[in-house]
Protein backbone atom coordinates (compact mmCIF):
# COMPACT_ATOMS: atom_id res chain seq x y z
CA UNK A 1 0.00 0.00 0.00
CA UNK A 2 1.60 3.20 -0.99
CA UNK A 3 1.66 6.38 1.53
CA UNK A 4 -0.91 8.04 -1.31
CA UNK A 5 -3.08 5.72 -0.83
CA UNK A 6 -2.87 5.51 3.12
CA UNK A 7 -3.37 9.39 3.24
CA UNK A 8 -6.40 9.13 0.61
CA UNK A 9 -8.11 6.83 3.28
CA UNK A 10 -7.44 8.70 6.01
CA UNK A 11 -8.80 12.07 4.16
CA UNK A 12 -11.71 10.30 2.62
CA UNK A 13 -12.02 6.80 3.39
CA UNK A 14 -12.65 6.98 7.48
CA UNK A 15 -15.65 9.04 7.27
CA UNK A 16 -17.90 5.62 5.79
CA UNK A 17 -16.74 4.36 9.36
CA UNK A 18 -17.07 7.38 11.58
CA UNK A 19 -20.74 8.01 10.06
CA UNK A 20 -21.77 3.94 10.54
CA UNK A 21 -20.77 4.16 13.85
CA UNK A 22 -22.27 7.42 14.39
CA UNK A 23 -25.43 6.36 12.75
CA UNK A 24 -25.35 3.19 15.71
CA UNK A 25 -24.87 4.90 18.58
CA UNK A 26 -27.59 8.26 17.76
CA UNK A 27 -30.12 5.48 16.19
CA UNK A 28 -29.96 2.98 19.18
CA UNK A 29 -28.68 4.46 22.10
CA UNK A 30 -30.82 7.68 21.99
CA UNK A 31 -33.74 6.73 25.15
CA UNK A 32 -36.43 6.09 22.66
CA UNK A 33 -38.87 8.49 24.94
CA UNK A 34 -36.70 11.52 24.41
CA UNK A 35 -35.73 11.04 21.14
CA UNK A 36 -37.68 13.78 19.33
CA UNK A 37 -36.35 16.57 21.81
CA UNK A 38 -32.89 15.14 21.48
CA UNK A 39 -33.19 14.40 17.52
CA UNK A 40 -34.58 18.12 17.55
CA UNK A 41 -31.10 19.17 19.13
CA UNK A 42 -28.92 17.62 16.95
CA UNK A 43 -30.63 18.81 14.11
CA UNK A 44 -29.79 22.85 15.44
CA UNK A 45 -26.84 22.10 16.55
CA UNK A 46 -26.01 20.63 12.99
CA UNK A 47 -27.97 23.71 10.97
CA UNK A 48 -26.29 26.61 13.48
CA UNK A 49 -22.71 24.99 12.77
CA UNK A 50 -23.21 24.76 9.00
CA UNK A 51 -24.67 28.47 8.98
CA UNK A 52 -21.41 29.92 11.16
CA UNK A 53 -18.62 27.94 9.37
CA UNK A 54 -20.53 29.29 5.98
CA UNK A 55 -20.93 32.70 7.09
CA UNK A 56 -17.08 32.42 8.46
CA UNK A 57 -16.40 31.22 5.42
CA UNK A 58 -17.81 33.88 3.09
CA UNK A 59 -16.06 36.91 5.05
CA UNK A 60 -12.96 35.10 6.20
CA UNK A 61 -10.51 32.79 4.10
CA UNK A 62 -6.89 32.35 5.26
CA UNK A 63 -5.44 31.95 1.50
CA UNK A 64 -7.32 32.04 -1.03
CA UNK A 65 -5.62 28.91 -3.10
CA UNK A 66 -5.66 25.19 -1.39
CA UNK A 67 -2.12 23.85 -0.33
CA UNK A 68 -1.68 22.29 -3.71
CA UNK A 69 -2.43 24.88 -4.99
CA UNK A 70 0.26 26.47 -3.45
CA UNK A 71 3.11 23.98 -3.91
CA UNK A 72 2.09 22.75 -7.34
CA UNK A 73 1.15 19.60 -6.58
CA UNK A 74 -2.13 17.38 -7.31
CA UNK A 75 -4.72 16.79 -4.17
CA UNK A 76 -4.23 13.59 -2.40
CA UNK A 77 -8.39 13.33 -1.60
CA UNK A 78 -11.64 14.81 -2.51
CA UNK A 79 -12.12 17.94 -2.28
CA UNK A 80 -14.84 21.06 -3.73
CA UNK A 81 -13.68 24.06 -5.84
CA UNK A 82 -13.53 26.78 -3.18
CA UNK A 83 -10.69 27.80 -0.57
CA UNK A 84 -11.75 25.54 1.74
CA UNK A 85 -11.71 27.42 5.11
CA UNK A 86 -13.23 26.02 7.35
CA UNK A 87 -13.16 22.56 6.72
CA UNK A 88 -16.13 20.42 5.36
CA UNK A 89 -14.88 17.29 6.81
CA UNK A 90 -14.03 18.04 9.68
CA UNK A 91 -17.19 20.10 10.81
CA UNK A 92 -19.34 17.03 9.81
CA UNK A 93 -16.95 14.67 11.57
CA UNK A 94 -16.31 17.03 14.43
CA UNK A 95 -20.54 17.53 14.66
CA UNK A 96 -21.36 14.31 14.80
CA UNK A 97 -18.44 13.05 17.44
CA UNK A 98 -19.65 15.79 19.67
CA UNK A 99 -23.51 15.01 19.07
CA UNK A 100 -22.76 11.21 20.17
CA UNK A 101 -20.55 12.65 23.15
CA UNK A 102 -23.33 14.80 24.28
CA UNK A 103 -26.81 13.01 23.56
CA UNK A 104 -25.77 9.07 23.82
CA UNK A 105 -23.02 9.35 26.93
CA UNK A 106 -21.63 6.60 25.03
CA UNK A 107 -17.80 7.63 25.75
CA UNK A 108 -16.15 4.46 24.38
CA UNK A 109 -18.06 5.50 20.99
CA UNK A 110 -17.40 8.90 21.63
CA UNK A 111 -13.72 8.56 21.93
CA UNK A 112 -13.26 5.88 19.25
CA UNK A 113 -14.89 9.15 16.82
CA UNK A 114 -12.89 11.81 18.13
CA UNK A 115 -9.79 10.02 17.23
CA UNK A 116 -11.24 8.96 13.75
CA UNK A 117 -11.95 13.06 13.53
CA UNK A 118 -8.54 13.24 14.14
CA UNK A 119 -7.46 10.95 11.28
CA UNK A 120 -9.53 12.41 8.94
CA UNK A 121 -7.88 15.90 9.86
CA UNK A 122 -4.31 15.07 9.84
CA UNK A 123 -5.60 13.24 6.07
CA UNK A 124 -6.95 16.37 4.96
CA UNK A 125 -3.72 17.90 5.79
CA UNK A 126 -1.35 15.34 4.17
CA UNK A 127 -3.35 15.62 1.41
CA UNK A 128 -2.64 19.05 0.84
CA UNK A 129 -6.34 19.68 0.43
CA UNK A 130 -6.83 21.90 3.41
CA UNK A 131 -4.29 23.90 5.70
CA UNK A 132 -3.80 23.20 9.48
CA UNK A 133 -6.44 26.42 10.07
CA UNK A 134 -9.08 24.85 7.64
CA UNK A 135 -9.16 21.55 10.07
CA UNK A 136 -9.13 23.65 13.05
CA UNK A 137 -11.89 26.30 12.12
CA UNK A 138 -13.73 23.11 11.14
CA UNK A 139 -13.43 21.20 14.91
CA UNK A 140 -13.81 24.66 16.70
CA UNK A 141 -17.21 25.82 14.80
CA UNK A 142 -18.34 22.40 15.51
CA UNK A 143 -18.12 22.97 19.03
CA UNK A 144 -19.84 26.63 18.92
CA UNK A 145 -23.18 24.41 17.27
CA UNK A 146 -22.19 22.21 20.36
CA UNK A 147 -23.55 24.69 22.55
CA UNK A 148 -26.93 23.52 22.36
CA UNK A 149 -26.57 20.13 24.20
CA UNK A 150 -24.78 21.83 27.21
CA UNK A 151 -27.58 21.70 29.28
CA UNK A 152 -30.46 19.19 29.23
CA UNK A 153 -33.92 20.78 29.61
CA UNK A 154 -35.37 18.40 31.90
CA UNK A 155 -34.37 16.33 34.42
CA UNK A 156 -36.14 12.89 33.12
CA UNK A 157 -33.75 13.38 30.35
CA UNK A 158 -31.17 13.64 32.26
CA UNK A 159 -32.18 10.67 34.35
CA UNK A 160 -32.95 8.51 31.37
CA UNK A 161 -30.14 9.39 29.85
CA UNK A 162 -27.85 8.13 32.96
CA UNK A 163 -29.12 5.12 32.57
CA UNK A 164 -28.73 4.40 29.24
CA UNK A 165 -25.30 5.44 29.70
CA UNK A 166 -24.98 2.45 32.09
CA UNK A 167 -26.40 0.02 29.66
Amino acid sequence: MTMQTIIQLLADGLIVPLVLLAGYALLFRVPSKHRFEIYSRIIVAGLTSYLIAKLLGSVYQPSAARPFELLGALPGASYLDNPGFPSDHALFTAFLTLAVWFQTKQRAIATVLAVLTLLIGAGRILALVHAPIDVIGGIVIAGIGALWYIQPRNSHLKQSMAKNAKS
